[in-house]
């Protein structure tokens, strides 16, 4: 029966509680350790080093960074408005609705169109290179690290 006081643990170090330990050099008895001869994945280092993914995370910084500072702005703007300018914001735009409120709402629909504008920046853009970095590395679309 499943103990509902000790969940089932993750993995085989939580349930034995040890860690295992690699020698950092040489072994005890002064043999080198068991090296493989082929590598068993792609080379991160390599990749991460060439051109192209240099360009790739360029290109990805170049719209994330300018936006996420916009959008950081803007937030701002209406946190200060809504503390300082109170008589700006209860001002009524129609019925009981004020312009606090519409730049309330439009704190989500600006939220909303950002992450819109990225998905279709990161498809044309960012993901037709990513697929020909995993090409090149070996990766087929569905391994994942």
């Amino acid at each position: 029966m499943y103990d509902v006081a000790r969940p089932t643990p993750a993995n085989a170090l939580e349930e034995t509680s040890r860690i295992p330990v690699l020698p950092a050099g040489p072994g005890p008895a002064g043999v080198p350790p068991h090296r493989s001869a082929a590598p068993s994945g792609p080379d991160y280092t390599a990749i991460q080093a060439s051109p192209e993914f240099v360009a790739l995370r360029r290109r990805f910084r170049g719209f994330v960074f300018p936006l996420s500072f916009a959008f950081f702005a803007w937030y701002m703007t209406y946190v200060l408005l809504a503390a300082y300018a109170h008589d700006f914001m209860s001002r009524k735009v129609f019925g009981q609705v004020n312009v606090a409120i519409l730049l309330g709402l439009g704190q989500f629909v600006s939220t909303a169109l950002i992450t819109w504008l990225y998905l279709r920046y990161a498809r044309r853009r960012l993901d037709p290179r990513v697929a020909a970095l995993r090409a090149r590395a070996g990766l087929a679309e569905d391994q994942r690290r």
